[in-house]
């Protein structure tokens, strides 16, 4: 259900969004024609997800994936972040489809459906290999080019795509910005204030914090969707919709590698050393992009000053006021989606 918007001190390109027919038809059906960019935070209640749930085998991996939106029409792939799931894009799907998109929402390896192809694979949570599952994703539904979107691990995995695989990746839309890392930099200590932030990273280091994941998954994700949206009144039928992908048999492993990794207490895969080479030179990303950030984002975030200039194409950012925190596609899915059409139209 859209929701109320509210002046912001930039306005959207229309421009833009009349681009196509059928875009602006879709767009204007929706109330998006001449918003600001604001959305108020309220409370989500839960609702069906649009679109089929499909399963197929791609890489080390049988995902499990929603598609929505005409076979034909040009590709979207939204992903998710942690501890998300993808009906964080629930509200987006029906305003890209009506645009006359076709729209790809993966659940990421160890979240909902998604299953290791072999048994005694390594649930590895690390950077390169979950953008590498895009990729093989892609060419299994034989999708060439695609416009990219997400938030959190999500944001940084798209961004991974666009930097390493450019002519796989149309454009981009990153919650947060710029989020490729390395390992040498996850050594460094930051200032208190800031490590204070990443307490679930310095938990999940030890033994106490992987069994506590394990016992109380859901209880950690409820906390850190209060903490990192703390304007967001979501509904526990909403919360527990999306508590199902954690579920997974495959999630705690990865999760905590995942962050192990991040900071160099735990290795990789030799398979993708090259690729992480490459990513710790840390490469600029030349597709057209468009960053976001909720004006009320609790979770630990850089500041767009800091990675503007690694976007060496053409490049906006956007503030979406009005109490929006981290989950930015769920709590104003109607800026999220207007992103996706502009950027495909620059």
């Amino acid at each position: 259900m859209p929701r109320d918007i509210h002046p912001d001190t930039h306005t959207w390109s229309r421009r833009r969004l009349l681009g196509t027919a059928v875009a602006t038809v879709a767009v204007a059906e929706v109330g998006l024609v001449g918003v600001a960019r604001g959305e108020t935070a309220s409370i989500a209640k839960a609702g069906p997800m649009p679109g089929t749930l499909k399963q197929i085998d791609a890489g080390v991996l049988n995902v499990g994936y929603v598609e929505a939106g005409p076979a034909d029409g040009p590709a979207v792939i939204l992903l998710h972040g942690w501890p998300y799931d993808i009906h964080a894009f629930a509200e987006v799907v029906p305003i890209l489809t009506a645009a006359g998109y076709r729209v790809i929402i993966p659940h990421l390896r160890g979240y909902g459906t998604t299953r290791f192809l072999a048994h005694d694979a390594l649930r590895n949570g690390e950077q390169a290999a979950l953008a590498v599952d895009v990729i093989v994703l892609m060419d299994a539904l034989g999708i060439a080019r695609a416009v990219l979107g997400g938030f959190d691990w999500g944001a940084r995995t798209a961004g991974i795509v666009a930097a390493l695989w450019p002519e796989r990746c149309k454009a981009l839309v990153s919650v947060s910005g710029y989020l490729i890392g390395n390992q040498e930099a996850g050594k460094k200590p930051l200032p208190p204030k800031a490590e204070l932030s990443w307490w679930y990273q310095f938990y999940f280091a030890t033994s106490r914090g992987r069994a506590g994941y394990e016992a109380y998954r859901k209880d950690f994700a409820r906390l850190i969707w209060q903490t990192a949206s703390p304007g967001w009144r979501f509904d526990d039928a909403t919360f527990e919709r999306s508590a199902q992908a954690l579920d997974n048999p495959d999630h705690v492993s990865i999760v905590i590698h995942n962050y192990r990794w991040r900071i160099g207490l735990a290795e990789g895969e030799r398979q993708y050393e090259a690729l992480e080479n490459r990513l710790a030179q840390a490469p600029d990303i030349r597709v057209p992009t468009i960053t976001l950030e909720g004006d009320a984002n609790g979770a630990p975030h850089p500041q767009p000053e800091t990675y503007a200039k690694k976007f060496a194409g053409r490049y906006e950012h956007h503030l979406i006021t009005g109490g929006i925190g981290h989950n930015l596609p769920q709590e104003a899915p109607q800026a999220f989606a207007r992103a996706v059409v502009d950027v495909d139209g620059f």
